[in-house]
């Protein structure tokens, strides 16, 4: 029988985000997938980042993850979402090469002395004394661990529906995790189904390229990593089309074969992705939705039309497509179709992403009910590092919603639950200007460093962008008079006033021409860099009062709230809340006050019980 510290079920971008993370804190990890060329596969949208999304993916490069760079040796057009608008909420997003993309990711994984891939299907998991002690395969062998991550993806008791037509798979013409769903199942974990979706690809040789509005990648050459030498290959362009309502009659007409309306799916799809029939279903008064047509890679004539995942008919599709501007005689390779799943409550789940009902179990990814490639990896870099915290007694990971996009997640999940796939969104964080996307270094690796999260090449990089922070604070330090300003070229009142140049850059009259000029030092730096601590000039009174607020949530975190609460007893609490309450378990008062539809009276009743159950 094999040994491993930690086992990592699944190759996605969860698992191997986990089993990376897993190795980089010294674990012997074993990565155990269906078929090794599926390591790092793209399963739908061939594009990494976005709103949000591009903050996740920024926090999982800073502690070390694969995903960024991945992201950079597949990129074949950027676009920054949001760019007319501040930092905090601007999202950076790649369309990337699928071929190089993934092939990027395996050659990470396998340049990690202490992963081993092994190729097979996990049909069960050993157990011994209520503590997993392994996985066995679909060929009766056996892999001993210490510490298992799921990250089993759409896989798990994976269904794909296309019309009237039933398939079974975690993607076409793949295989699915039958035998470990009925498994998780016996062990009487909260399992239910979610449901997602993927448009059909089109031939891209046969669009009228000419007819529509090219949408062009960003000339500006930042990179999904800092520490990613500028884009590596060539740019195109994308370009938009639009339903109509042509296109919105013959969906209509076809939704009596689609099952979502036939009642064959029982899962719920994501709100922000919807399925086109959904589209037109819930918005019946709309003329028509864009679509993007974004090219899968530099070899490939596949096209991904973004904007139309769908579940109808083959015929539907075809005539849908064509319905549109530029696709009049389209080719479609491959038909869409919808994929239903198996996932787990994330309420069973700590923070660590770690299965309380069973030791030495983590889930990552779609299994807790996200969707998303970057969600995934981040849920697969905190599980792999708690799995190897579990198996060679390390400190945990934890994150909270002060630190990261990552920790706003997984708050989320493990404190409400999911009851439909749950998408990252800027609007989910309370306090973003502090969590932009490109402060993600400066904010999360010395805590990578802490952990045993960060190689040797990103300590360099971080070493040596500490010093270049720390050298143009101090110049910018340097204080300056209201005259000097002016003659620098800044136009600001002549009040006699005298503040440093990091004081100054508040002002719209201070651009950055102006401070390059009195601090020339900060033109050597790297440009995400510059970037960023102008920003932090730019809002440091806001960024101040957020730290307030950041140090009261970090306070009421400090007050534990014990496991066997008894809510029930509780005076002033409603049986709604009382529900709630029971199944988040929220570990801290400020857990607690996250619940939905928990008042501030609630939150009174409740610190008061505690305060006096320890006394």
């Amino acid at each position: 029988m094999s040994s491993y510290d930690v086992i990592v079920v699944g190759g996605g971008h969860a698992g191997c985000e986990a089993a990376a993370a897993s190795a980089r804190r010294g674990a012997r990890t074993a990565l155990v997938t269906f078929a090794k060329s599926g390591i790092g596969a793209m399963s739908c949208n061939p594009a990494i980042g976005g709103l949000g999304k591009g903050h996740l993916v920024r926090e999982v490069d800073a502690l070390d993850g694969l995903l960024a760079r991945g992201a950079d040796a597949g990129a074949i057009h950027h676009r920054m979402l949001n760019s007319s608008k501040g930092k905090a909420v601007q999202g950076p997003r790649v369309q990337a090469d699928r071929k190089r993309f993934r092939s990027a990711i395996a050659a990470m994984v396998a340049a990690y002395p202490n992963i081993d891939v092994i190729e097979g299907e996990v049909v069960d998991l050993l157990v011994n004394n209520n503590q997993v002690v392994g996985v066995k395969l679909g060929d009766d062998s056996a892999v001993d661990g210490r510490a298992i991550v799921l990250a089993t993806g759409t896989f798990l008791g994976g269904r794909l529906f296309r019309g009237e037509e039933l398939l079974t798979g975690g993607r076409i013409d793949e295989l699915s995790a039958i035998a470990l769903g009925h498994r998780l199942r016996a062990l009487n974990l909260p399992i239910e189904r979610l449901k997602t979706g993927t448009p059909p690809r089109l031939d891209g040789r046969t669009i009228d390229w000419a007819a529509l509005p090219e949408q062009p990648s960003d000339s500006s050459g930042w990179t999904m990593s800092p520490m990613t030498a500028g884009r590596q290959l060539p740019q195109i362009f994308c370009a938009i089309t639009r339903t109509n309502a042509r296109t919105h009659d013959l969906i209509r007409a076809g939704l009596d074969r689609s099952p979502l309306f036939s009642g064959a799916i029982e899962g719920r799809g994501p709100r922000y992705c919807p399925s086109i029939e959904d589209k037109i279903h819930r918005f019946g008064d709309r003329d028509g939705h864009q679509v993007f047509l974004e090219p899968e890679g530099l070899d490939t004539h596949l096209v991904y039309p973004n904007g139309i995942s769908t579940s109808l008919p083959t015929d539907v599709q075809l005539a849908m497509v064509r319905s549109m501007e530029g696709l009049a005689d389209v080719e479609m390779v491959v038909p869409g179709y919808a994929v239903e799943y198996d996932y787990v409550d994330p309420r069973a789940l700590d923070r660590r992403l770690a299965l309380s009902a069973l030791p030495g179990l983590f889930c990552a990814g779609q299994i807790n009910g996200t969707t998303g490639y970057e969600e995934a990896a981040a849920q697969g870099l905190v599980a792999g590092a708690n799995a190897a915290a579990h198996a060679i007694d390390l400190a945990p990971v934890t994150l909270d919603r002060a630190s990261s996009y990552i920790g706003v997640m997984i708050d989320d999940l493990v404190l409400q639950g999911v009851t439909e796939p749950y998408r990252m969104l800027t609007a989910r964080a309370e306090y973003r200007l502090h969590l932009r996307a490109d402060n993600a270094a400066t904010r999360l690796g010395p805590l990578g460093l802490e952990w045993g999260l960060i190689g040797a090449e990103r300590r360099a990089f971080d070493a040596a962008r500490a010093d270049d922070r720390a050298g143009i604070e101090r110049d910018m330090a340097a204080t300056y008079s209201a005259s000097e300003m002016a003659r620098s070229g800044a136009p600001v009142r002549q009040d006699g006033s005298r503040r440093s140049l990091f004081e100054w850059a508040r002002f719209a009259e201070v651009g950055p021409d102006v401070i390059e000029q009195l601090v020339p030092s900060i033109t050597t730096v790297h440009p995400d860099l510059r970037e960023e601590i102008l920003e932090d000039a730019r809002y440091a009174p806001y960024l101040e009062r957020q730290a307030a607020e950041i140090a009261d949530l970090r306070q009421n975190e400090n007050i534990p709230v014990p496991g066997d609460f008894d809510y029930e007893s509780l005076g002033g609490l409603s049986l709604e809340m009382r529900e709630k309450l029971m199944l988040a378990r929220p570990q801290t008062l400020a857990e607690a006050g996250r619940v939905r539809g928990i008042t501030p009276a609630a939150l009174a009743a409740i610190l008061v019980a505690v305060r006096r159950k320890a006394a």
